[in-house]
């Protein structure tokens, strides 16, 4: 058993997904920081000073001026900020990607048709049957 595990561990689609989900981990926090250090500011300049990051509903009665007070004071909230960061996260992820596989299907060779498959015996014989009687 401890065979057949070191077996598709050494497999190289296993080693490929290994390294697609530890590269991935780090692409998403890089997008992630970008979109909230470099593009959610200044859209939120242009629209008015608004910090995305902060915008939250109240869902308990109290009043509160920033989502870090809310979350301290234990308030239930809904942080649609944060959600609208993790969107544009996910969109900008999701190009890149797309991006991505464009770029390396071009790259690759387009693959040959495979050559058709050869007859059977029985086609052959049937053939050979066949050209026999129109020679007729």
């Amino acid at each position: 058993m401890l065979k057949e595990f070191r077996d598709f561990i050494a497999r190289g689609n296993v080693m490929d997904l290994a390294v697609a989900v530890i590269m991935g981990a780090a692409f998403g926090a890089i997008v992630s920081s970008f979109v909230a250090d470099v593009i959610m500011p200044p859209i939120g300049l242009l629209l008015g000073g608004v910090d995305f990051s902060s915008l939250f509903v109240n869902l308990s009665g109290g009043q509160y001026a920033t989502l870090a007070e809310a979350q301290a004071a234990g308030a239930a909230t809904i942080n649609y900020g944060v959600f609208l960061n993790k969107v544009i996260s996910f969109l900008l992820v999701s190009f890149a990607v797309f991006a991505m596989v464009k770029a390396v299907s071009r790259l690759q060779k387009p693959k040959a048709a495979p050559a058709p498959a050869e007859p059977t015996a029985e086609v052959k014989l049937l053939t050979e049957i066949r050209d026999l009687l129109r020679s007729r």
